[in-house]
């Protein structure tokens, strides 16, 4: 399994469009074979930051995400929105290893 912690910071007169299209991606995202988990969390100190959640079964469940039409629009729609780059965080899945527990 791949987990992927991605840290987003979001430029304050774009915030809430970027809750609108990542709600979108996470709607679709949910639905892709190989997906196990797509949170879209909120910092609580921070409203301009953001936090998503990726679990995927495989690398190559990752690198078809990242060829699908909702992601490409997603990354293209929300480019200019950042305040910095958004930075993935790579995490090995301790428990649960049971696909079927997520």
């Amino acid at each position: 399994m791949i987990a992927t912690l991605v840290h987003i910071w979001v430029k304050k007169p774009f915030v809430d469009a970027f809750v609108r299209e990542t709600i979108e991606n996470h709607l679709h995202t949910v639905k892709e074979p190989g997906n196990l988990r797509f949170d879209f969390l909120g910092d609580a100190r921070d409203p301009c930051k953001f936090t998503l959640y990726e679990v995927f079964e495989s690398p190559a469940a990752v690198d078809d995400h990242k060829k699908t039409a909702h992601y490409l629009k997603w990354k293209e729609t929300v480019a200019e929105w950042m305040e910095q780059p958004r930075q993935g965080v790579p995490h090995h899945v301790i428990y649960p290893t049971d696909p079927a527990s997520w």
